[in-house]
């Protein structure tokens, strides 16, 4: 006889609210924590292969939710199918995806196209998950897109940002909006902290090939290690488990707005760390990109109930 469900998580409840204080808590730290990841990407690629950084940053991520207590959980059998595409599609594509663009493209363009998140998820959500965006939410999505681009502007004319490159990230950032549907559900039922420590586990099996194939190649030096380890830790496993946590508070179309916070946050990690020029127009984009993600906060209609 098979069990009955885990209860919902409490938060669930709260998917369609305005943002709380402690919901815009978590979306800006998730923003400096992201917004990071590709500058440390980029550092790590000074001495590894991609694929050694994604298997080593999974590997790390899923440690250390596992480490955290109420991680693990009994899956019912009718959701591993899901969980397993969940890990493949929101960690094992994105994540061997991400350092193989930024061998063409640079840390910071790769963090602008990240913003084409919110545009993919919404696409998502209105086609296959049945949920329904206010005017407030749409208005949102089209100022922080356009703000997006002009933060891409610059760098674009520069001819920074190769094709291949680019186009992985786009890759990338299609499976993100999936993605993200795809976690609330599991999340609403098992809660978030166990459902991204599997997610982890499982895709450390995923991942774990591509790193060993680039390990030949690569060279144990102290700073790429460094860089690695704290985007395993903080930007992989504290990462998703806010990620994890805001989806459940906030819904997945809005919680997929953080992306429209992690392009400022990685051109300004470029100036601080890498000298690189700020253009007029790359700061009016951020403005843009923070007055969208605060209309995206308003208040969400629920999904339609069955007739």
């Amino acid at each position: 006889m098979t069990a009955a469900p885990p209860a919902p998580a409490p938060e669930a409840a709260t998917t369609t609210a305005a943002f709380s204080r402690a919901d815009w808590s978590i979306f800006s730290a998730m923003g400096v924590i992201w917004g990071a990841s590709f500058l440390f990407i980029a550092i790590g690629l000074e001495s590894l292969e991609p694929g050694v950084i994604t298997s080593l940053r999974v590997i790390l991520g899923a440690i250390t939710l596992l480490l955290l207590p109420g991680s693990r959980m009994r899956l019912h059998p009718e959701d591993r199918g899901r969980m397993v595409a969940l890990s493949v599609v929101w960690v094992g594509v994105p994540f061997t995806l991400f350092p193989l663009a930024e061998q063409h493209i640079n840390s910071a363009v790769a963090g602008l196209l990240n913003g084409a998140v919110p545009m993919f998820t919404a696409l998502f959500a209105v086609l296959f998950f049945d949920r329904r965006t206010t005017g407030p939410q749409l208005l949102g999505l089209g100022v922080g897109f356009v703000g997006v681009v002009l933060i891409s502007l610059p760098s674009l004319s520069e001819g920074s940002s190769e094709a291949l490159g680019v186009g992985l990230v786009v890759l990338a950032t299609f499976c993100y909006g999936l993605a993200t549907n795809m976690a609330a559900p599991l999340q609403a039922r098992y809660g978030s902290r166990p459902v991204m420590t599997r997610m982890l586990v499982l895709a450390t099996i995923w991942t774990l090939p591509f790193g060993l194939y680039g390990l030949p190649d690569s060279e144990a030096e102290p700073i790429p290690l460094i860089a690695v380890a704290v985007l395993g830790v903080i930007g992989t496993g504290l990462g998703y488990l806010l990620m994890g946590s805001l989806v459940s508070r906030v819904g997945p179309t809005r919680a997929s707005f953080i992306t429209y916070v992690i392009p400022g946050v990685s051109l300004l990690l470029g100036v601080v760390f890498k000298d690189d020029h700020v253009a007029v127009l790359a700061i009016i984009g951020v403005a843009l990109v923070i007055s969208g993600a605060v209309f995206a906060s308003q208040r969400e209609r629920p999904p339609a109930s069955p007739a």
